[in-house]
């Protein structure tokens, strides 16, 4: 998508940076994955980051996944 506007980039994307805060990468199983940390020391999946496309069919590596 490309968008064209005379707008600051600032304003269109306002600062996330303390929505990622908690965001790491750790590897799981030999896969590696974007994971929010929960308040409790476990981890929620959030992306999976893989070239093998049966590794996305797997379900142990979908979104929202509670890893311990």
């Amino acid at each position: 998508m490309i968008l064209y506007t005379p707008v600051a980039i600032t304003d269109i994307y306002p600062n996330t940076s303390d929505l990622f805060e908690n965001r790491t990468f750790i590897e799981h199983e030999g896969k590696l994955i974007a994971v929010d940390k929960n308040t409790d020391g476990s981890y929620k999946l959030i992306q999976l980051l893989s070239t093998d496309p049966q590794d996305f069919l797997n379900d142990n590596y979908c979104p929202g996944t509670v890893i311990n």
